[in-house]
């Protein structure tokens, strides 16, 4: 039997989708006008309600895309193809993430240029992602790799080290603390306004050499260099992140040792923005759970700074949200890597009898102890030394600090569970009432001290409470203090509050302590000792002091180098020090400038950039990427991501709208740090008057994750997922990798990820091949809610495919390919179907829920195909409502509908509200609660007329002869007749 000519197939589907795409490309279909500038077209902007949809972009893995990676891609084109048929100016750009170490470890095993491979990279990507039909302007397009970018990254760089937080600077909205130019400061500092602090306090200004006043400003500047524990991996030649590192203190790319290490590296002063940053999540539109990761992250407390005093008047600073437990610290504990180590550690004869095994670890000597400790925590990642399964393990310093509240002498021990980057790397411990301090206590045999207590029946201490020693673990309860007290200070019977603050007011008095808030965020390492990033816009003159170039030398680009590798000389010493490749290009790192002091000899930044800078501001480039004046016109920027006139849904009352993008979509894996280093560069833009929104994302949603199986074999090594064939049926199915021939092995199914390590990946150019681009886009949309993971199955698609067959079905006659479509008028009942879809169908397009949209076209689809041939007026008003989701086949059935412009901005439909409601609803009679009859009655039936028509049915007739107690009328569905 021959295959009827017209037959949507992937065949035609690939023909239809390649012929749209070319004309959306040759039309500039999806171009969107600006309000200035190169692209303005003020009639348009004006005439239409602006739309920012933005996604997070990718970084072009030589893998190219699988089917998981587009689920956001597909999910903000449908939403931006739905808004454009409501008339919206939409912008929808998509650019690469193209910096980053994939790339380079490449160019170091092969000799490859990074360059070359990510530029290979991204035309794959690019090729994919256009043959899914995507709307995207492609005159916005950016990749961070491209100088004429990276000027920009850089440039932002500039107003960053050109800038300082002043606490004291009044906000647009009234509140206090903003980035300011230095150079402010300084003239205040010059003209004696404000007074010099620190080490340099009761100088003038002018008395400083040109070297004090920059070492001066650099405790002040927004980006600075400094020494810094970080995670060090020689066999990067690196250093890497905290999420870069494995739970095995191995490199998570390459799967090199990491160790910790202090070197010069530059730092954002993220901190100084800690507050704006918890407290304007209050202002944006986002899923609650990824603002608590934000706070969480922040991390900001409220406690007290405490000074303990060392042997050798050391002071021995810890921050504690618990100064109310003074009283039961009964040792400190210091990160490996603290300073004040060095000075604390001795030969130490002074331990409790029978603890000095257990304190130093069998080591002859706190000395020896220390040191051997300090080069096992060097060996551990800060991830593996949080975890909270991990055996607690520390030696003693062989030193004993003062506890100020009491002048109890504690011993001081060093622990890996305690971190340099977290408070002031020491802690009071209090085991009494800290879980991890009371199993440390336990295994070194330290004492215990309770000082808080369960509440008894009377609002006391529980009178006969054992105690913690007694319980086996400490009290972290809410309770009253005990044990607490000295001849200055009694907080015993006080509640936690009370101590808290009685307990700040003694220390403040005493000189030993201040109530302050702390954070667990810290400043944002921002060096990597790379060839493939950013260089900095940065030189240093004969006496080190950074200057930041002039805008008119950006971009600074990238030298050619013979070889990519860091060196480090051992891969496995921790010791071995980076040379980054830079370093190496000696004509390029050593020059003369004249930076407006006439020429002199400088020495350029030899580290790059993190991969996290470009990706912190490119939805701003995508606004006005031709512009190569300004970073982004203010016109431009205003239009697009400027304050709307209300807040966001649910922020409080008074709180101003900060702008930014109108939707932004990304996975949750991102929602930390990318999310937060693009707030504080927003920011500080904003704060330095370049743009006009306070934030960048004004709402963001977080889609969820196409999972698949993949399959191990008996040495738990992943195979190829294609190639595994199922056995059985039910819950008997095995399954079985039988690459040979011979029979093969059965292996064990996993979920999990998608993706190319475990073998499960799927491409999408082999779902454009067997199905086409559209059904493809309609599966991943009907899966499931956009913000749920959910599993792939290949074997699934085809149901998508069999939706747009009859759909084309209706329209298209497969053996003549001439239309089906009737004139005739719709009948009540498809009219009623029809108008309920499209009421339905907005409002889920609008809320981001494709599936059951999907789910709804489906039904109606269904509908038509009972019919003898569809009407017009049905069939257009179903291609519509499609083509946000599978916009290829929907331009084609439109254009053979007779029209002849794209369907791109052809207005979605709308619901005539007089034809949603039901011709008749059934009404349910009940007598005394029991149903006796059903009555066919009109939905707009009001109460009145619905009793006196039930009244009258017979069988309530027959059940009332001694009359009616009440009737219960709840029209139009029901009515319930209570006999007297």
């Amino acid at each position: 039997m021959n295959e009827p000519q017209h037959r949507y197939t992937a065949e035609l589907a690939d023909q239809i989708e390649l012929a749209w795409q070319d004309r959306w490309e040759a039309e500039h279909t999806f171009w969107a006008p600006n309000p200035a500038g190169p692209w303005a077209e003020p009639d348009k902007v004006a005439e239409r309600e602006k739309l920012l949809v933005i996604d997070m972009f990718p970084y072009p893995s030589g893998s190219g895309l699988h089917v998981g990676h587009p689920l956001g891609y597909i999910a903000t084109d449908v939403f931006s193809r739905f808004n454009r048929m409501l008339g919206k100016n939409v912008l929808h750009a998509m650019g690469y993430d193209a910096f980053g170490l994939p790339a380079e470890q490449y160019a170091i095993e092969t000799g490859t240029h990074p360059r070359t491979t990510t530029e290979k990279n991204i035309e794959t990507y690019t090729r994919q992602l256009r043959r899914l039909g995507l709307d995207h302007d492609d005159r916005r397009s950016v990749r961070t790799i491209d100088p004429e970018y990276y000027k920009w990254t850089q440039w932002i760089f500039t107003q960053i080290f050109n800038a300082w937080y002043d606490p004291e600077a009044e906000r647009a909205d009234g509140g206090l603390g903003k980035a300011r130019p230095i150079s402010e400061l300084v003239e205040e500092l010059a003209a004696g306004t404000r007074e010099l602090t620190g080490d340099f306090a009761g100088r003038g200004w002018a008395e400083l050499s040109a070297k004090e006043q920059a070492d001066y400003l650099d405790g002040f500047r927004l980006t600075y260099a400094d020494e810094a524990p970080v995670n060090w991996a020689p066999g990067l030649g690196t250093v890497l992140a905290n999420e870069e590192v494995t739970n095995e203190g191995r490199s998570e790319r390459g799967n090199f040792p990491v160790f910790k290490a202090h070197l010069r590296q530059w730092k954002m002063r993220i901190t100084a923005y800690a507050d704006r940053l918890a407290e304007d999540l209050d202002r944006v539109e986002w899923p609650e759970n990824i603002k608590a990761l934000q706070r969480n992250w922040i991390g900001r407390s409220n406690g007290a700074r405490v000074h303990f005093a060392g042997p050798n008047g050391e002071d021995l600073e810890v921050f504690t949200t618990r100064p109310d437990t003074l009283f039961g610290a009964t040792f400190m504990v210091l990160a490996p890597e603290h300073p004040a180590v060095a000075s604390l550690v001795g030969e130490g004869t002074s331990w409790p009898e029978g603890t000095r095994d257990k304190w130093t670890g069998g080591a002859a000597s706190p000395k020896q102890a220390v040191e051997d400790y300090q080069r096992e925590a060097g060996r551990k990642s800060d991830v593996e030394r949080q975890m909270d399964d991990k055996t607690k393990t520390g030696v003693f310093t062989g030193a004993w600090a003062t506890n100020p509240v009491n002048g109890a002498k504690v011993p001081v021990f060093i622990a890996d569970y305690v971190l340099m980057g977290y408070g002031t790397g020491a802690i009071m411990a209090v085991p009494s009432g800290d879980s991890r301090d009371f199993e440390f206590a336990q295994a070194f045999d330290i004492d215990i001290v309770d000082v808080i207590a369960p509440v008894g029946a009377d609002g006391t201490a529980q009178a006969d409470w054992p105690g913690t020693v007694a319980q086996g673990e400490a009290f972290t309860g809410a309770g009253v203090m005990i044990n607490s007290a000295n001849d200055d200070l009694d907080l015993n019977g006080m509640s936690v509050d009370e101590s808290k603050a009685a307990m700040i007011n003694f220390l403040e008095a005493q000189g030993v302590g201040t109530g302050t808030i702390n954070y667990r965020m810290r400043d944002w390492l921002f060096s990597r000792q790379r060839y493939w990033g950013e260089p900095f816009p940065i030189v240093y003159d004969e006496d080190g002091v950074p200057h930041a170039l002039p805008e008119s030398m950006l971009p600074l680009e990238l030298p050619e180098v013979d070889d990519y590798s860091p060196r480090t000389f051992d891969p496995d010493d921790r010791d071995s020090q980076p040379e980054a490749p830079l370093a190496r290009a000696t004509e390029w790192v050593n020059v003369t400038l004249d930076l407006g002091d006439g020429p002199k000899q400088y020495r350029r930044e030899t580290n790059t950039m993190p991969q996290w800078a470009g990706s912190c501001w490119y939805f701003l480039r995508y606004l006005d990427p031709a512009n190569h004046e300004v970073l982004v016109d203010p016109a431009v920027e205003q239009y697009w991501m400027g304050p709307h006139a209300e807040p966001v849904p649910g922020a409080p009352a008074g709180t101003r709208d900060p702008g930014g993008v109108d939707l932004y979509v990304g996975g949750a894996e991102h929602a930390v740090l990318h999310l937060l280093y693009a707030r504080f560069w927003h920011k500080v833009l904003f704060d330095l008057g370049h743009i006009s929104s306070e934030e960048p994302f004004r709402k963001y949603f977080a889609q969820g994750m196409i999972q698949a199986y993949a399959f191990t074999d008996s040495r738990e090594i992943y195979v190829p997922a294609a190639e595994i064939e199922e056995r059985g049926e039910g819950k008997d199915t095995t399954y079985w990798y039988d690459p040979k021939g011979d029979g093969g092995e059965q292996v064990t199914r996993r979920a999990g990820k998608m993706g190319k390590s475990l073998k499960n990946a799927v491409s999408p150019d082999e779902m454009y091949e067997l199905y086409g681009a559209d059904t493809m886009r309609v599966y991943e949309m009907s899966m499931g809610p956009l913000d749920l993971s959910r599993p792939w199955e290949t074997r699934a698609v085809v149901g998508s495919q069999r939706f747009l067959q009859r759909l084309w079905r209706n329209v298209v006659d497969e053996e003549t390919g001439e239309l089906r479509v009737t004139d005739a008028p719709l009948d009540a009942t498809t009219e009623r179907t029809l108008h309920k879809t499209i009421a339905a169908v907005r409002t889920d397009y609008a809320s981001l829920g494709f599936n059951t949209a999907i789910a709804r076209l489906i039904e109606l689809n269904n509908t038509l195909t009972k019919l003898d041939a569809v009407p017009r007026e049905a069939a257009e008003a179903i291609v519509q409502m499609v083509a946000p989701v599978a916009p290829h086949i929907a331009e084609e059935l439109w254009s053979r509908l007779g029209h002849e412009h794209t369907i791109t901005y052809v207005p979605f439909p709308t619901a005539d509200e007089a034809k949603l409601a039901d011709e008749a609803v059934t009404c349910v009679v009940q007598i005394k609660g029991k149903v006796r009859a059903t009555i066919e009655v009109d939905p707009s039936i009001g109460e009145d007329e619905l009793r006196e028509l039930v009244l009258a049915h017979p069988k309530v007739v027959a059940a009332t002869e001694n009359g009616i107690r009440t009737v219960i009328v709840r029209a139009p569905r029901l009515v319930n007749v209570v006999p007297a």
